[in-house]
Formats: C-alpha cells, sequence, structure tokens
C-alpha cells in the first residue's frame, strides 16, 4: 500500500482529503441521498492521489453504508448517509500529537469500545474485522500491514455504532500515518512481533464475536500495552 506509505506521504494527504471532503460533504447534507458521484478517474485528479487509493476510500465508505455503487452505473450516496456521517476532526489536531501521546490516549479509549462492540455489532460488521486480519495476515509489507492493522483498530470503533470513537480512530489513524510513527514501526515490528500481534488481531475478534465484553478488553488492553513497550522500548 505504497499510497500510505512515508514516500507516498502526497498521495496519503490526497486520500485523506478526498475522505473527509466526502464525508463533511454528506454530514452537512449537501450531497444529498442519490446524488452520483465523480467517476474515480475525476477524484484523483482532483485530490492528486491513485484511482487505487480512490477506490479504498470509496470501499470503507461503503462498509460504513455511506455509498452505494453499482456496476454500469455509478456510485451514490446512501440513504441516511447525513445522519451516519461523522463530522471530521481538524487536521491540524493531529499533527501535533506525537506517538507516545497517542499510544497514552489509546490505551485510556479504545479498552472502553469493546462493551458498546457486544452490544450494537452487527454481522458485516464482524465480517469487516475477519476481513481486516485476512488482509493484514497477508500483507507483504510492513506498510500494508500497518494499514490494515489500522482499519481492524477502526472497525473496532465502526462497530460501536457510536460517532464519538468514530471520529477517535480517523484521528488515531492520522497520526499513524505520520511519519515518525512509521520511523517507530519498521523499526520495532520484528517477524516474531509480528506474529504476535497477528495472534492478538484474531484473539481479539474472537472474543468479540463470541460477545465475551471483558475478555476482548482484557486482550485488548494488553494487545495496546505490548505495541507500546515494542515502540518505546530502548
Amino acid at each position: 500500500m505504497d499510497d500510505y506509505s512515508d514516500t507516498g506521504g502526497v498521495r496519503a494527504q490526497g486520500a485523506r482529503a478526498l475522505a473527509r471532503h466526502l464525508l463533511a460533504e454528506m454530514a452537512s447534507g449537501k450531497l444529498r441521498e442519490g446524488v452520483k458521484l465523480p467517476p474515480e478517474r475525476q477524484l484523483s485528479l482532483q485530490f492528486g492521489t491513485s484511482r487505487g487509493s480512490v477506490r479504498r476510500v470509496l470501499s470503507e465508505l461503503r462498509v460504513r453504508g455511506l455509498i452505494t455503487q453499482v456496476v454500469g452505473s455509478g456510485t451514490f450516496v446512501a440513504p441516511g448517509a447525513s445522519e451516519l456521517a461523522p463530522a471530521p476532526l481538524p487536521v491540524r489536531e493531529a499533527r501535533h500529537t506525537s506517538p507516545a501521546e497517542l499510544m497514552e490516549a489509546r490505551l485510556l479509549i479504545e479498552p472502553l469500545m469493546p462493551g458498546l462492540i457486544v452490544r450494537n455489532a452487527t454481522s458485516a460488521d464482524f465480517a469487516r474485522m475477519t476481513q481486516c486480519v485476512v488482509a493484514s495476515e497477508a500483507a507483504t509489507s510492513i506498510e500494508e500491514f500497518e494499514h490494515w492493522d489500522g482499519e481492524l483498530h477502526k472497525s473496532f470503533a465502526e462497530a460501536t455504532h457510536n460517532s464519538f470513537f468514530m471520529q477517535i480512530l480517523e484521528l488515531t489513524n492520522d497520526v499513524r500515518e505520520q511519519g515518525e510513527w512509521g520511523r517507530l514501526k519498521r523499526r520495532s515490528l520484528t517477524p516474531a512481533r509480528r506474529t504476535a500481534y497477528e495472534q492478538q488481531h484474531r484473539a481479539m475478534v474472537d472474543a468479540l464475536k463470541d460477545r465475551d465484553a471483558q475478555q476482548a478488553r482484557e486482550l485488548l488492553t494488553a494487545h495496546l500495552e505490548q505495541i507500546q513497550k515494542n515502540l518505546f522500548e530502548a
């Protein structure tokens, strides 16, 4: 996923700008139900990102129920999108958050999510979690693994069906796409640690599917503590 790597910074910024633009337009009602979005090529040129990144942004919006895609017809704003779309947080807030601050906040916030997930998650939410786990295990680069790792944690937030957590995890992924986080992750992510993370991911998803909030909370906390230790150890 070069579009999310350090060397693809401009393209990554374009993809984030596209996502924020579409979310803001939907939340404000400017993009109303049934409105057809511009074609991928036009969005790619307008936001300075690759068509692959445009497809990933649209795929996420489709999973979240914000758009529908009809082969041969195009992409359309879904019913209820204005209520479902969270208002994006300002970009500047993410730029002033260090990886250390991020991990401190994640340890306080993310363990609160399993209680809501086991109560509100749908079969589609669990399918999205599984998709992220499988894609992260199949990743052939650190950047690709990191992307799907972030998508998994974002899928947890989406499964709460609480807009606060969804916005917090959007901000989390903005920080994760900064250069300092990428440098720390490349330095710390050994093959053994990646295998451990993958096992932890599957265990967390299994606990959530079993609607076991306590087990999922304990696993998630231990997972985040391990990431924190690996990132910042001497």
